[in-house]
Protein backbone atom coordinates (compact mmCIF):
# COMPACT_ATOMS: atom_id res chain seq x y z
CA UNK A 1 0.00 0.00 0.00
CA UNK A 2 0.56 3.73 -0.44
CA UNK A 3 2.95 4.88 2.96
CA UNK A 4 0.76 7.26 4.67
CA UNK A 5 2.73 9.49 7.21
CA UNK A 6 2.07 12.08 9.91
CA UNK A 7 3.69 15.67 9.16
CA UNK A 8 5.70 15.22 12.22
CA UNK A 9 7.16 11.91 11.31
CA UNK A 10 10.95 11.79 11.84
CA UNK A 11 12.66 8.65 11.12
CA UNK A 12 12.25 7.49 14.04
CA UNK A 13 8.74 7.51 13.89
CA UNK A 14 7.82 6.54 9.85
CA UNK A 15 6.40 3.32 11.31
CA UNK A 16 3.50 5.23 12.58
CA UNK A 17 1.05 5.42 9.45
CA UNK A 18 -2.55 4.96 8.45
CA UNK A 19 -1.69 0.89 6.85
CA UNK A 20 -0.01 -0.92 9.61
CA UNK A 21 2.47 -2.99 8.45
CA UNK A 22 4.25 -6.22 9.37
CA UNK A 23 7.96 -6.06 9.87
CA UNK A 24 7.73 -1.60 9.72
CA UNK A 25 8.11 -1.37 5.41
CA UNK A 26 5.73 -1.33 3.12
CA UNK A 27 6.73 -4.74 0.88
CA UNK A 28 7.53 -3.74 -2.40
CA UNK A 29 4.78 -5.44 -3.73
CA UNK A 30 1.99 -3.71 -2.10
CA UNK A 31 3.07 -0.42 -3.81
CA UNK A 32 1.73 0.84 -7.06
CA UNK A 33 4.06 3.10 -8.49
CA UNK A 34 4.47 5.14 -12.23
CA UNK A 35 7.54 5.39 -14.18
CA UNK A 36 9.30 8.50 -13.91
CA UNK A 37 12.67 8.15 -16.11
CA UNK A 38 14.46 5.55 -14.48
CA UNK A 39 12.55 5.85 -11.44
CA UNK A 40 9.21 4.48 -9.88
CA UNK A 41 7.72 6.81 -7.67
CA UNK A 42 4.42 5.68 -5.43
CA UNK A 43 0.91 6.31 -6.39
CA UNK A 44 -2.05 7.17 -3.55
CA UNK A 45 -5.07 5.37 -4.50
CA UNK A 46 -8.37 7.00 -4.30
CA UNK A 47 -11.70 4.86 -4.41
CA UNK A 48 -14.95 6.19 -5.29
CA UNK A 49 -17.49 4.28 -4.06
CA UNK A 50 -21.36 4.42 -5.71
CA UNK A 51 -23.40 6.35 -2.92
CA UNK A 52 -26.50 4.08 -1.65
CA UNK A 53 -28.33 6.20 0.36
CA UNK A 54 -31.39 6.51 -0.84
CA UNK A 55 -32.61 9.69 -3.56
CA UNK A 56 -28.72 10.76 -3.31
CA UNK A 57 -27.46 11.02 -6.93
CA UNK A 58 -24.20 12.92 -6.63
CA UNK A 59 -20.66 11.31 -6.58
CA UNK A 60 -17.51 12.41 -4.51
CA UNK A 61 -15.30 12.73 -7.70
CA UNK A 62 -16.07 13.53 -11.51
CA UNK A 63 -14.07 12.46 -14.58
CA UNK A 64 -12.33 15.79 -14.66
CA UNK A 65 -11.01 15.87 -11.29
CA UNK A 66 -9.59 12.13 -11.89
CA UNK A 67 -7.50 13.38 -14.88
CA UNK A 68 -6.34 16.60 -12.88
CA UNK A 69 -5.12 14.23 -9.87
CA UNK A 70 -3.52 11.51 -11.98
CA UNK A 71 -1.08 14.26 -12.67
CA UNK A 72 -0.53 14.67 -8.79
CA UNK A 73 0.35 11.20 -8.32
CA UNK A 74 -3.27 10.08 -7.15
CA UNK A 75 -4.84 6.54 -9.04
CA UNK A 76 -8.68 6.12 -9.11
CA UNK A 77 -10.90 3.20 -8.49
CA UNK A 78 -14.25 3.73 -9.12
CA UNK A 79 -17.32 1.53 -8.67
CA UNK A 80 -19.29 0.52 -11.26
CA UNK A 81 -22.09 2.70 -12.28
CA UNK A 82 -21.29 5.05 -9.60
CA UNK A 83 -21.51 8.32 -11.64
CA UNK A 84 -23.78 7.55 -13.40
CA UNK A 85 -27.29 9.19 -11.52
CA UNK A 86 -24.91 12.42 -11.63
CA UNK A 87 -24.50 12.10 -15.69
CA UNK A 88 -20.94 10.74 -15.55
CA UNK A 89 -21.22 7.56 -17.38
CA UNK A 90 -18.59 4.74 -16.75
CA UNK A 91 -16.70 5.50 -20.15
CA UNK A 92 -16.19 8.89 -18.99
CA UNK A 93 -13.88 7.63 -16.17
CA UNK A 94 -12.03 5.15 -18.02
CA UNK A 95 -11.01 7.82 -20.40
CA UNK A 96 -9.59 9.96 -17.84
CA UNK A 97 -7.60 7.08 -16.35
CA UNK A 98 -10.10 5.71 -14.01
CA UNK A 99 -10.68 1.73 -12.93
CA UNK A 100 -13.83 0.56 -12.69
CA UNK A 101 -13.84 -2.46 -10.38
CA UNK A 102 -16.99 -3.75 -7.95
CA UNK A 103 -16.96 -2.04 -4.32
CA UNK A 104 -15.24 -5.36 -2.65
CA UNK A 105 -12.45 -4.32 -4.55
CA UNK A 106 -12.49 -0.54 -4.00
CA UNK A 107 -13.04 -1.24 -0.07
CA UNK A 108 -10.33 -3.69 -0.27
CA UNK A 109 -7.60 -1.66 -2.30
CA UNK A 110 -7.82 1.70 -1.96
CA UNK A 111 -6.22 4.11 1.08
CA UNK A 112 -8.67 6.56 1.20
CA UNK A 113 -12.38 6.08 0.14
CA UNK A 114 -14.09 9.84 -0.94
CA UNK A 115 -17.84 9.72 -0.24
CA UNK A 116 -20.69 12.43 -0.69
CA UNK A 117 -22.45 11.46 2.17
CA UNK A 118 -21.64 9.02 5.63
CA UNK A 119 -21.41 5.75 4.92
CA UNK A 120 -24.03 2.88 6.40
CA UNK A 121 -23.22 0.18 8.90
CA UNK A 122 -22.49 -2.21 6.35
CA UNK A 123 -20.41 -0.04 4.37
CA UNK A 124 -18.33 1.07 7.38
CA UNK A 125 -17.79 -2.78 8.16
CA UNK A 126 -15.99 -2.92 4.63
CA UNK A 127 -13.46 -0.09 6.00
CA UNK A 128 -9.96 -1.23 6.69
CA UNK A 129 -7.82 -0.74 9.46
CA UNK A 130 -5.98 2.61 8.91
CA UNK A 131 -8.07 3.30 5.71
CA UNK A 132 -8.96 6.87 5.58
CA UNK A 133 -12.28 8.13 4.76
CA UNK A 134 -13.63 11.74 3.10
CA UNK A 135 -17.21 12.46 3.05
CA UNK A 136 -19.59 14.68 4.54
CA UNK A 137 -19.99 12.92 7.96
CA UNK A 138 -22.14 15.77 9.48
CA UNK A 139 -20.30 13.98 12.96
CA UNK A 140 -22.35 17.04 15.26
CA UNK A 141 -25.62 15.84 14.04
CA UNK A 142 -24.95 11.99 14.02
CA UNK A 143 -22.46 11.41 16.69
CA UNK A 144 -22.19 7.89 16.66
CA UNK A 145 -20.82 7.93 12.94
CA UNK A 146 -17.41 8.69 14.99
CA UNK A 147 -17.72 6.32 17.44
CA UNK A 148 -17.87 3.93 14.55
CA UNK A 149 -15.64 4.57 12.42
CA UNK A 150 -12.82 4.85 15.74
CA UNK A 151 -13.97 1.47 16.39
CA UNK A 152 -12.83 0.30 12.96
CA UNK A 153 -9.63 2.67 13.50
CA UNK A 154 -10.47 4.75 10.40
CA UNK A 155 -9.25 7.98 9.89
CA UNK A 156 -11.82 10.00 8.78
CA UNK A 157 -12.28 13.51 7.54
CA UNK A 158 -15.47 15.46 7.23
CA UNK A 159 -16.15 18.16 4.72
CA UNK A 160 -18.65 20.07 6.63
CA UNK A 161 -16.24 20.97 8.80
CA UNK A 162 -13.66 22.60 6.81
CA UNK A 163 -13.10 26.06 8.99
CA UNK A 164 -14.26 29.08 7.58
CA UNK A 165 -10.42 30.95 6.90
CA UNK A 166 -9.28 31.96 3.25
CA UNK A 167 -6.77 29.59 2.65
CA UNK A 168 -9.87 26.51 2.65
CA UNK A 169 -12.53 28.69 0.60
CA UNK A 170 -11.11 26.04 -2.15
CA UNK A 171 -12.50 23.20 0.30
CA UNK A 172 -15.41 24.58 1.48
CA UNK A 173 -17.96 21.93 0.59
CA UNK A 174 -21.11 23.30 3.10
CA UNK A 175 -20.68 26.46 0.91
CA UNK A 176 -21.07 24.69 -2.33
CA UNK A 177 -23.93 22.28 -2.00
CA UNK A 178 -25.53 25.73 0.04
CA UNK A 179 -25.32 27.99 -3.33
CA UNK A 180 -26.95 25.06 -5.31
CA UNK A 181 -29.70 24.29 -2.53
CA UNK A 182 -30.11 28.47 -2.64
CA UNK A 183 -30.97 28.37 -6.01
CA UNK A 184 -33.11 25.32 -6.91
CA UNK A 185 -35.29 26.34 -3.72
CA UNK A 186 -35.80 29.92 -5.23
CA UNK A 187 -36.66 27.70 -8.40
CA UNK A 188 -39.13 25.85 -6.22
CA UNK A 189 -40.76 28.19 -4.47
CA UNK A 190 -41.47 29.68 -8.28
CA UNK A 191 -42.71 26.25 -9.60
CA UNK A 192 -44.91 26.08 -6.23
CA UNK A 193 -46.64 29.03 -5.62
CA UNK A 194 -49.13 29.10 -8.68
CA UNK A 195 -48.74 33.08 -9.61
CA UNK A 196 -45.86 34.46 -11.47
CA UNK A 197 -42.71 35.90 -9.73
CA UNK A 198 -42.33 39.23 -11.60
CA UNK A 199 -44.42 41.65 -12.44
CA UNK A 200 -46.24 41.70 -16.09
CA UNK A 201 -48.38 44.32 -17.97
CA UNK A 202 -50.20 42.08 -20.07
CA UNK A 203 -53.64 42.98 -22.03
CA UNK A 204 -55.66 41.32 -19.31
CA UNK A 205 -54.05 43.71 -17.11
CA UNK A 206 -51.20 44.29 -14.52
CA UNK A 207 -50.37 41.32 -12.76
CA UNK A 208 -48.36 42.57 -9.13
CA UNK A 209 -45.00 40.57 -8.07
CA UNK A 210 -44.78 37.92 -6.08
CA UNK A 211 -43.21 38.68 -2.48
CA UNK A 212 -40.43 36.49 -1.21
CA UNK A 213 -39.11 36.54 2.26
CA UNK A 214 -35.82 34.81 2.75
CA UNK A 215 -34.90 33.66 6.42
CA UNK A 216 -30.97 33.27 6.76
CA UNK A 217 -28.40 34.86 4.71
CA UNK A 218 -25.88 32.51 4.82
CA UNK A 219 -24.87 31.31 1.58
CA UNK A 220 -27.66 29.35 1.02
CA UNK A 221 -30.01 32.46 1.96
CA UNK A 222 -28.14 34.57 -0.41
CA UNK A 223 -28.39 32.86 -3.22
CA UNK A 224 -32.11 32.21 -2.62
CA UNK A 225 -32.34 35.77 -2.69
CA UNK A 226 -30.15 36.33 -5.91
CA UNK A 227 -32.08 33.95 -7.80
CA UNK A 228 -35.53 35.14 -6.51
CA UNK A 229 -34.78 38.72 -7.80
CA UNK A 230 -33.84 37.39 -11.20
CA UNK A 231 -36.75 36.20 -11.39
CA UNK A 232 -38.62 39.28 -10.93
CA UNK A 233 -40.26 38.55 -7.09
CA UNK A 234 -39.45 41.55 -4.25
CA UNK A 235 -37.56 40.01 -1.74
CA UNK A 236 -36.56 40.62 1.61
CA UNK A 237 -33.86 38.72 3.74
CA UNK A 238 -33.70 38.37 7.27
CA UNK A 239 -30.76 37.35 9.46
CA UNK A 240 -29.88 37.79 13.20
CA UNK A 241 -26.81 39.35 12.62
CA UNK A 242 -26.77 42.26 11.88
CA UNK A 243 -23.30 42.45 9.60
CA UNK A 244 -24.99 40.66 6.65
CA UNK A 245 -27.39 43.58 5.66
CA UNK A 246 -25.25 45.11 3.43
CA UNK A 247 -24.74 41.40 1.17
CA UNK A 248 -28.99 41.49 1.31
CA UNK A 249 -28.89 44.97 -0.10
CA UNK A 250 -26.57 44.39 -2.60
CA UNK A 251 -28.58 41.73 -4.21
CA UNK A 252 -31.66 44.11 -4.49
CA UNK A 253 -33.65 42.63 -1.84
CA UNK A 254 -34.39 44.81 1.10
CA UNK A 255 -33.08 43.73 5.04
CA UNK A 256 -36.15 42.94 7.62
CA UNK A 257 -34.61 44.47 11.18
CA UNK A 258 -36.38 42.89 14.00
CA UNK A 259 -36.08 44.44 17.07
CA UNK A 260 -33.94 41.23 18.34
CA UNK A 261 -29.95 41.30 19.55
CA UNK A 262 -28.33 38.56 17.65
CA UNK A 263 -24.49 37.53 17.79
CA UNK A 264 -21.81 35.94 14.98
CA UNK A 265 -20.14 33.09 16.13
CA UNK A 266 -16.91 31.01 14.98
CA UNK A 267 -16.58 30.81 11.19
CA UNK A 268 -19.35 33.68 10.62
CA UNK A 269 -21.93 31.20 11.72
CA UNK A 270 -25.47 32.72 13.65
CA UNK A 271 -25.23 32.20 17.09
CA UNK A 272 -28.05 30.82 18.67
CA UNK A 273 -30.39 33.07 20.57
CA UNK A 274 -31.84 32.94 24.22
CA UNK A 275 -35.03 31.39 24.51
CA UNK A 276 -37.22 34.73 25.09
CA UNK A 277 -35.71 36.27 22.42
CA UNK A 278 -36.13 33.69 20.18
CA UNK A 279 -39.98 33.99 21.25
CA UNK A 280 -39.73 37.72 20.49
CA UNK A 281 -38.52 36.80 17.23
CA UNK A 282 -41.26 34.39 15.99
CA UNK A 283 -44.13 36.73 17.08
CA UNK A 284 -43.07 39.57 15.20
CA UNK A 285 -41.63 36.95 12.62
CA UNK A 286 -45.12 35.94 12.04
CA UNK A 287 -46.64 39.62 10.92
CA UNK A 288 -43.78 39.29 7.97
CA UNK A 289 -44.62 36.32 6.76
CA UNK A 290 -48.35 36.79 6.34
CA UNK A 291 -47.21 39.06 3.96
CA UNK A 292 -45.36 37.09 1.89
CA UNK A 293 -45.96 34.56 -1.23
CA UNK A 294 -42.83 33.09 -0.18
CA UNK A 295 -40.94 32.00 2.16
CA UNK A 296 -37.78 30.27 1.81
CA UNK A 297 -36.20 29.10 5.24
CA UNK A 298 -32.19 28.52 5.78
CA UNK A 299 -31.35 29.63 9.18
CA UNK A 300 -29.07 26.82 10.81
CA UNK A 301 -26.80 26.70 13.91
CA UNK A 302 -23.98 23.93 13.64
CA UNK A 303 -24.83 20.78 15.67
CA UNK A 304 -28.18 21.96 17.29
CA UNK A 305 -31.49 21.46 16.15
CA UNK A 306 -32.71 24.48 13.52
CA UNK A 307 -34.39 27.34 14.90
CA UNK A 308 -38.19 27.71 14.65
CA UNK A 309 -39.07 30.37 12.80
CA UNK A 310 -42.46 29.96 11.47
CA UNK A 311 -45.11 28.86 13.41
CA UNK A 312 -48.56 27.21 12.95
CA UNK A 313 -49.96 30.25 13.50
CA UNK A 314 -47.94 32.22 11.50
CA UNK A 315 -48.57 29.75 8.58
CA UNK A 316 -52.18 30.26 9.37
CA UNK A 317 -51.57 33.99 8.38
CA UNK A 318 -50.26 33.49 4.88
CA UNK A 319 -52.43 33.52 2.33
CA UNK A 320 -53.87 30.09 0.48
CA UNK A 321 -51.52 29.24 -1.86
CA UNK A 322 -48.47 30.39 -0.48
CA UNK A 323 -45.69 28.08 0.24
CA UNK A 324 -42.25 27.63 2.57
CA UNK A 325 -39.63 26.09 1.47
CA UNK A 326 -37.90 24.66 4.36
CA UNK A 327 -33.90 24.11 3.71
CA UNK A 328 -33.06 23.60 8.11
CA UNK A 329 -35.78 20.38 7.09
CA UNK A 330 -33.26 17.93 7.88
CA UNK A 331 -32.28 19.55 10.98
CA UNK A 332 -35.55 19.33 12.26
CA UNK A 333 -37.14 22.32 10.15
CA UNK A 334 -37.66 26.70 10.34
CA UNK A 335 -41.33 25.91 10.08
CA UNK A 336 -43.32 24.10 13.17
CA UNK A 337 -45.08 22.22 9.86
CA UNK A 338 -42.14 21.22 8.34
CA UNK A 339 -42.06 17.12 7.24
CA UNK A 340 -38.69 16.04 6.71
CA UNK A 341 -38.42 14.29 2.83
CA UNK A 342 -42.33 15.84 2.27
CA UNK A 343 -44.08 17.92 0.56
CA UNK A 344 -47.39 18.76 1.92
CA UNK A 345 -50.19 21.28 2.49
CA UNK A 346 -51.51 22.36 5.79
CA UNK A 347 -54.00 25.47 6.37
CA UNK A 348 -53.31 26.09 2.69
CA UNK A 349 -49.91 26.51 2.45
CA UNK A 350 -47.16 23.96 0.81
CA UNK A 351 -44.77 23.06 2.56
CA UNK A 352 -41.50 21.75 1.08
CA UNK A 353 -39.34 19.65 3.61
CA UNK A 354 -36.54 18.56 1.22
CA UNK A 355 -33.51 17.10 3.32
CA UNK A 356 -31.31 17.07 -0.22
CA UNK A 357 -31.74 19.37 -2.91
CA UNK A 358 -28.24 19.27 -3.86
CA UNK A 359 -28.72 15.95 -5.51
CA UNK A 360 -31.42 17.40 -7.32
CA UNK A 361 -28.81 19.23 -9.69
CA UNK A 362 -26.85 16.24 -9.54
CA UNK A 363 -24.30 17.54 -12.26
CA UNK A 364 -23.61 20.30 -10.61
CA UNK A 365 -23.48 19.62 -7.43
CA UNK A 366 -21.11 17.05 -7.72
CA UNK A 367 -19.01 19.57 -9.89
CA UNK A 368 -18.47 21.65 -6.80
CA UNK A 369 -18.24 18.89 -4.72
CA UNK A 370 -15.46 17.39 -6.52
CA UNK A 371 -13.05 20.12 -6.60
CA UNK A 372 -13.82 20.43 -2.99
CA UNK A 373 -12.17 17.14 -2.44
CA UNK A 374 -9.48 17.40 -4.43
CA UNK A 375 -8.57 21.12 -2.91
CA UNK A 376 -8.38 18.81 0.07
CA UNK A 377 -6.54 15.91 -1.33
CA UNK A 378 -4.02 18.65 -1.75
CA UNK A 379 -2.96 18.73 1.63
CA UNK A 380 -3.00 14.83 2.37
CA UNK A 381 -1.21 13.75 -0.59
CA UNK A 382 2.71 14.91 -0.72
CA UNK A 383 5.51 12.95 -2.85
CA UNK A 384 3.33 9.69 -4.29
CA UNK A 385 1.84 9.25 -0.27
CA UNK A 386 -0.61 10.23 2.69
CA UNK A 387 0.98 12.83 4.83
CA UNK A 388 -1.44 13.83 8.08
CA UNK A 389 -0.32 17.50 9.68
CA UNK A 390 -1.94 18.01 11.90
CA UNK A 391 -0.31 21.36 12.66
CA UNK A 392 -2.13 22.08 9.81
CA UNK A 393 -5.56 24.11 10.80
CA UNK A 394 -7.50 22.37 8.23
CA UNK A 395 -6.45 19.33 8.64
CA UNK A 396 -6.74 18.96 12.32
CA UNK A 397 -9.98 20.58 12.47
CA UNK A 398 -11.72 18.11 9.47
CA UNK A 399 -10.03 15.12 11.30
CA UNK A 400 -12.91 13.17 13.28
CA UNK A 401 -11.25 9.71 14.20
CA UNK A 402 -7.77 8.44 13.96
CA UNK A 403 -5.96 5.66 15.33
CA UNK A 404 -8.48 4.67 17.44
CA UNK A 405 -9.77 7.77 18.85
CA UNK A 406 -12.52 10.43 17.94
CA UNK A 407 -11.07 13.57 17.74
CA UNK A 408 -13.59 15.98 17.29
CA UNK A 409 -15.74 17.76 19.94
CA UNK A 410 -19.26 17.67 20.87
CA UNK A 411 -21.49 20.97 20.05
CA UNK A 412 -21.73 23.38 22.75
CA UNK A 413 -24.84 23.31 24.74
Amino acid sequence: MSQVRDGSDTDTKASRSLHRVQGGETPKRHVRSIRFGLLRLPRVLIGVPRETEQGERRVALVPDTVRRLADDGVETLVENGAGEAAGFPDDAYTEAGARLVPAAELYASADLVARVRRPSGAEIARLREGQALVALLHPLAAPSIAGELAARRVTAFSMDTIPRITRAQSMDALSSQATVAGYKAALLAATTIGKFFPMLTTAAGTIAPARVLVLGAGVAGLQAIATARRLGAVVSGYDVRPVVKEQVESLGASFLELDVEGAEGVGGYAVALAEDEQERQRRLMALHVAESDAVIATALVPGKPAPLLVTEEAVAGMRPGSVVIDLAAEAGGNCALTEPGETVVRKGVTIVGETNLPSTMPLHASQMYSRNIASFLGLLVRDGALHLDFEDEIVRDTCVTHEGRVLIEEAPA
